[in-house]
């Protein structure tokens, strides 16, 4: 019988290693998004973990379940309630409509539409223009409802989504955090047999990185929804509550995100009769809301490094894309950590450079 040479043996053994390499990564890769998503939230939080294990007298697993519940209180429950007010307004909104379509709009606009300066008049001339040619009102109102329609469903169905991941995540932390200990010596011990003392510090960095951006993203949305709390109060703003988290979440979303709440606070002030309330809401809106975002953010990630809008706006969309309601969080850090670990990489080949 011939025997295997030690040439082939080793191709036999890097053969094995890679297949069994892609099916683990087959196997992990549905899950890639809430595995990061819980390691993020796992260093984000070490610090709380070290006062939940003194409090549990160093019981991990305690201290792994109080955070899991905290979790659970602090995202799940808001978000499934958000889902299913948001999944019902789609619903009002569809029967509100629905006669339109089928009797055509009233012969005279509504009166604070026709009030509305410099283009209020424009606005119900052509709303009469459009009373009169039934064809072009029913073309214009297919146009505008069905897109509409599409994307409401489309930001229930993500907030839906959002809310499975969300609990897929926590299930994750309670593992991550309960044997937080090993991952950490384990990250630790193949950073260093990677790349020796460089591969420790670009680990520290890392760590960095990410509970920064995770502190000024949360944070901030944190604080924006506070400050829109407040003002929702004060002008009597009827579902608090359910607008105040609305706005948490929204919030993370740059440019636009917290302005939908606030502004469709306004707009209801003002349907309602209550210009003045409107305007202050407006304005708290413009100058308290939107402005946090400006102050706090900058002072929250300072001590990592600064995070252009272009890299939040594209790791906002692209993270929801590929990884769905929990990529407002996990895009903008994942290119955070990306822009701080190729900079360090550059700044080290610069310092490594021969002289001339």
């Amino acid at each position: 019988m011939r025997q295997i040479t030690s040439a082939q043996k080793l191709i036999i053994q890097t053969a094995i290693v890679a297949l069994l390499l892609i099916g683990c990564i087959a196997v992990l890769m549905p899950f890639t998004g809430t595995l990061l998503f819980a390691a993020v939230i796992c260093a984000t939080t070490a610090p709380v973990r070290k006062r939940l294990l003194r409090l549990c007298r160093g019981s991990s697993s305690l201290a792994a379940g109080l955070i899991s519940l905290m979790l659970l209180l602090l995202l799940v429950a808001p978000m499934a309630l958000l889902s299913g007010t948001l999944a019902d307004g789609v619903e009002t909104a569809i029967l509100y409509f629905k006669p339109m379509l089928e009797s055509g709009l009233p012969n005279d606009p509504p009166a604070w539409l026709a009030k509305l300066p410099i283009f209020g008049s424009d606005i119900s001339d052509y709303w009469h223009k459009l009373v009169a040619s039934r064809e072009e009102m029913n073309t214009l109102l297919r146009q505008l409802l069905d897109p509409t329609r599409r994307l409401a469903l489309a930001t229930v169905s993500l907030f839906g989504q959002g809310l499975l991941q969300l609990v897929l995540v926590i299930f994750f932390v309670f593992f991550m955090f309960r044997d937080a200990d090993t991952y950490a010596a384990a990250l630790h011990t193949g950073s260093r047999k990677l790349a020796g003392e460089l591969g420790e510090r670009m680990l520290k960095l890392a760590i960095g990185t990410v509970t920064g951006v995770m502190i000024g993203i949360v944070g901030t949305a944190a604080a924006q929804s506070l400050v829109a709390m407040v003002g929702f109060m004060i002008a009597g703003v009827p579902g608090v509550v359910m607008l105040t988290f609305a706005t948490f979440f929204f919030s993370m979303v740059p440019v636009v995100g917290a302005t939908l709440i606030w502004l469709g606070a306004a707009a209801w002030l003002y349907d309602g009769g209550q210009t003045g309330w409107a305007i202050f809401m407006i304005l708290w809106g413009m100058f308290g809301i939107s402005s946090v975002d400006n102050f706090v953010k900058p002072i929250l990630i300072s001590r990592t490094s600064s995070l252009p809008l272009l890299l939040v706006i594209v790791g906002v969309f692209g993270g929801v894309l590929v990884f769905g309601f929990i990529g407002l969080f996990l895009g903008p850090t994942l290119l955070a950590l990306g822009q701080v670990l190729i900079r360090e990489w550059l700044a080290l080949s610069d310092n490594e450079a021969p002289s001339i």
